[in-house]
This record gives structure tokens, sequence and C-alpha cells, in this order.
């Protein structure tokens, strides 16, 4: 997950979707039904949507997105963008996808980054001997041979960047930024090797993007400016930070040598993974479904994106097993390079964006699979409405919340052109806790949690590919 900043729904907005409802004058969809029939149609899915949730959490489906996550990320590990890994994660996922018998699965080629981190070390040599933990930053370039011995530079802030710069010549910045917010907090990571760049400085140490640590750094893509020196960039942990403000505090000298191999080759080939279950009636329109398949180099990638991913495929298998075909086509797609920057994704919007009248509602689950609690939504006010009675279809699992905002880099480029985006909201509490470290694990996912996940998942794409007409824009 690149990570954008969770908003929250605004009054005016739910004001206005309550006037609406309450005068019945929400102006018709598409086929021209009042939205009073139409509410009345999805209640009466309500035995279907039960059908769905006790298959996957009480029936024969429980736990096998969670057994399923467990089989795919022990046997293939991390798989960052350009890997041998992530070749192998397709080919599985590929041939699984068909064993489950869906239907038109097929591999849809890309062009992805692929940087490898190679050797990497940072080593504290005064005011003490102490070796840091770190990990580069993607598309970081490497060290000169030898690597960069220099003196440091503790910062807060870009500003104190700014006022501070004739003393950042020759040196290792080191940010020691306080999270605020993932999304606030990301810049430092981001650009940081680039602002220090500007005013001399010959590599950068960034505090790792997180509000709890347990002396674990965490890696990330960075984007260096046009016209600007590149540069080598890694996070050191939070409590390394820390320290060495409290040296530098102290007026103490840092020294530290870092090294860094680190090599960007031209880009790869790669694919977005797709599968389906065909529309009975308007098999050219479309609910997708999505997760990304790549993660970072480090853990196993199980928590971003694996559940994501996993419960995309479960979805389908849930009402493939019930007999369950919707009118319009449900299509599953398993993203690639989605930590570069959404690359895959683009290129699926480049070549699909033709039939943009078609896709009816986009999904992408990519915040953590833990207990969830309903959808962040972006969509006209009519299709608001129409989303608000679908989630009520899940109050068995008390998953019925409908926020503003669906996020999510890979569909984005959707909802900015008009299209309906849905993302899976879930308690994400401990989510930053994991990311891009070395601690995203299977023991990070919770079978229960994946469930309900997958329940939620299912309803929404069923029932809103099944209604008689499409969501309104």
């Amino acid at each position: 997950m690149q990570g954008r900043q969770i908003k929250q729904c605004g009054l005016s907005s739910l004001t206005l979707l309550v006037t609406f409802l309450h005068c019945n004058c929400l102006p018709h969809s598409t086929g021209g039904k009042p939205f009073p029939e139409t509410a009345k149609e999805i209640a009466s899915y309500a035995k279907v949507a039960k059908s769905i949730i006790d298959l996957a959490v009480y029936g024969k489906a429980q736990n096998r997105s969670y057994e399923r996550l467990a089989d795919f990320t022990d046997t293939i590990g991390n798989r960052v963008s350009g890997s041998k890994n992530l070749d192998l994660a397709i080919k599985y996922m590929f041939s699984a996808l068909r064993k489950d018998g869906l239907e038109n699965v097929h591999l849809e080629p890309v062009k992805i980054p692929h940087w490898v981190r190679g050797e990497e070390s940072a080593v504290m040599l005064q005011p003490r001997n102490h070796t840091m933990a770190i990990l580069g930053l993607g598309s970081s370039v490497a060290t000169p041979q030898g690597g960069i011995e220099a003196e440091v530079l503790v910062v807060e802030s870009f500003e104190e960047l700014k006022k501070r710069q004739k003393e950042a010549i020759g040196k290792i910045v080191v940010y020691n930024q306080p999270f605020v917010s993932y999304g606030e907090t990301v810049q430092y990571r981001e650009f940081g090797a680039s602002k220090a760049a500007e005013v001399g400085a010959v590599a950068t140490l960034i505090r790792s993007i997180t509000p709890f640590s347990i002396n674990s750094p965490h890696t990330g893509w960075q984007d260096y400016q046009e016209g600007v020196q590149k540069i080598p960039t890694a996070c050191i942990t939070v409590e390394d930070a820390m320290m060495m403000a409290r040296m530098a505090k102290r007026g103490q000298r840092i020294v530290v040598r870092l090294t860094m191999n680190a090599q960007t080759f031209p880009d790869a080939d790669s694919f977005n993974t797709v599968a389906e279950i065909i529309g009975s009636e308007h098999p050219e329109q479309v609910v997708l479904l999505s997760g990304h398949l790549d993660s970072w180099d480090v853990g196993q990638g199980a928590m971003d994106d694996g559940g994501g991913a996993l419960i995309s495929w479960e979805a389908l298998s849930l009402l493939k097993d019930l007999g369950l075909r919707p009118r319009r086509t449900l299509r599953t797609v398993l993203w690639s390079a989605e930590e570069q920057g959404g690359v895959g994704a683009q290129q699926y919007f480049q070549l699909h964006k033709v039939n943009i009248s078609n896709f009816n509602l986009v999904m992408e689950s990519d915040q953590g699979t833990f207990t969830p609690l309903g959808l962040q939504f972006t969509g006209s006010v009519q299709a608001r409405a129409v989303m608000a009675e679908v989630m009520k279809l899940l109050k068995p699992i008390n998953t019925t919340t409908l926020e503003e905002h669906g996020e999510g880099i890979d569909i984005e480029m959707w909802m900015d052109a008009g299209v309906p985006g849905a993302s899976l909201h879930v308690a994400d509490s401990r989510y930053f806790w994991f990311h891009h470290t070395n601690g995203d694990t299977m023991s990070v996912q919770s079978p229960i949690e994946m469930n309900l996940c997958s329940a939620l998942w299912a309803v929404v794409a069923y029932v809103v590919a099944d209604l008689e007409e499409m969501l309104p824009r």
C-alpha cells in the first residue's frame, strides 16, 4: 500500500443525503427507477446476503481465505516489483484461479519498475559504536564504493532543514519527524532525499513512518525530484532516530558510515491477473474487485496486500459455490506494482477506459483485512443512497457503516473519471505498525476477521452487480 490519509464523512454531505431521502426526491437512476423502488429491490436480497454470510463465516468456506493466503505467502514469500518472486506469485495465482473454476482467467501484460535492494548497512561510529537497522527506500541510488562516512545533521522538519541548510553541506541528514498521520508524515519518506540534496547533503536517513515501533525499520517508495542530485536514502528505526536527536541536542558529534548497493534495472515484464464470473444479462458491464499482488521485499506481504488480494478471490469463490451469477460481470483484478505508484493499475486504466461507461463500481481492499467496519465510498449522492441500502444487508455481521471517500491508488483514476468507487474500511489501528516491515507476516492475520471481510466484499459486489440498474453517476 502506498498509503493515503483516510478521510471521515462530512456533515454537509450526510445532511444532503438525509434531505434527499426524506423527500423522496432523489433523481432517477439510469433506467428511471424511483429510489423507493430501488430500496425495496435491495431489501429483497436479505436472504441471499445471509446465505453468503453464512457460507463465509460459519459454513464450509469458513477460514478458506486465511488458509489460501497462508499457503500463498508461505510458498512464495515477499513479491517486490520486477522480482522472480512476483513472477512466481502471478503464476501461482493464475493456476489457483483456474483450478477454482472461475471464468475468463487470464493475464494482462504490463511493464513495471525493477529496483533491487542489495546489501546495505549503517553503523554509528561516534559518539559510540552502534549498528543500526535500516531499509533502503525504493528507487534509491547506491552509495559510492566503500560507502559514505559523514557527520550527521538531525532535523525534525523540512522547515528546520531550510533554516539550517548551511549546516547540511556534506552531511547525512537524519529526519526525526514526529508521526502525525501516514498521509501527512509520509512526505518525509517520499521527498526527504531530494529536499536534503538541494541543500548539499550527501545522504538521508529517515525515521520510519509509523506510530509504533519495536526497533523495526519500514521501507517504501521514494521520489527523486527532477533536476536534483540523487543521493542514497534509507529508513531507520524510530528508536535510533530519537536517540540521535537526543545526542544532537546534547551537542555530541554524530558520525555514521552508510553503505548501500541498490540498483535500478530497466522496466520488467509483468501482468495484472484477472478472473471473472460472467454476467447473465449484461456481461459487458462490470463490478471490479481488487487488491495488489506485489509487496515489498520484506516480510511475507500477508497484510499488504495479500489479504486484500485473497478476499477479492474469495468473494468470487463464495458466489460460485452458491451458484449465484449476477446480471453483470464480476471481475477480480490482482494488480502488479502497486507499491511503485499503482503502475499496473494505471496501465489497466489506459487499456480499458474506452469502456468506462460499462464500469459500474470499482472496489479495492488495501488497508488490511482486520475487523471490517464497512465501506468508504466515492460517488454521487444518488449512488451513495443506493450503497447505504446495500450496506444494511450486512447487519448480521455489524458492518453497515458507509463513509465518504473511497481509498486506493489502484482505483483513484476511475473515481476521478466519475466511476463509483469503494474501499474496505477496517479497524486498522495496527496497520502501520507492520506496514512495509519484516513484521508483515501471517501472524498479523486472523481467520475470523478475513471471513468477515470476505463476506462483506462478496455481498456488496454481488448485490450491486445484480441490481436492475447500474449505480447512478
